[in-house]
């Protein structure tokens, strides 16, 4: 078994809707990214990334690299499962946040929850999509952007423990 855990935020932007979990939601502003700047899913792979000792996110998909510019974050995902499974490991759970007072996530959880198992190649059962808010508290609490935090947990080869 390995354990990741990830964190991804990015400030808000002009723009008209967030995607989040690979969903998109309207909104009366976006996130300033490379990528599409979905935190959720860029939480989940760094969560993976570490789990398996493969470095983070800037790493695979550097921002530097016009060939991820303004990439779906759920091609990310689904290269960092890919990772994953040459490697012989599955997903036995994944437990995310995000962090923002708005706009408002729950209507919308169920779909992230969706996405994320079936770009991980797991079931609905393990994956864990939850929304907070800090209290108005720092830069998420003054509205100024969006955060996600994830764990994951790994299962896989007891020869993986070598390498």
């Amino acid at each position: 078994m390995r354990i990741g855990q990830g964190y991804d935020a990015h400030r808000f932007q002009a723009g008209e809707y967030v995607v989040l979990g690979g969903v998109k939601i309207p909104f009366d502003r976006g996130l300033a990214a490379h990528s599409d700047g979905d935190v959720l899913i860029h939480a989940v792979c760094d969560a993976i990334l570490g789990a398996l000792a493969l470095g983070d996110i800037g790493k695979h998909f550097p921002d530097t690299s016009e060939e991820y510019r303004g990439v779906d974050s759920r091609t990310l995902l689904s290269h960092v499962t890919k990772l994953m499974q040459e490697r012989d490991f599955s997903v036995v759970n994944i437990d995310a946040t995000l962090i923002a007072e708005k706009p408002k996530m729950a209507p919308f959880i169920d779909e992230m929850r969706g996405n994320i198992a079936s770009d991980t190649a797991a079931t609905l059962g393990q994956v864990s999509v939850k929304a907070t808010t800090t209290e108005k508290m720092g830069f998420t609490g003054r509205g100024e952007g969006i955060a996600a935090t994830a764990v994951v947990l790994l299962d896989g080869p007891s020869s993986a423990l070598a390498q």
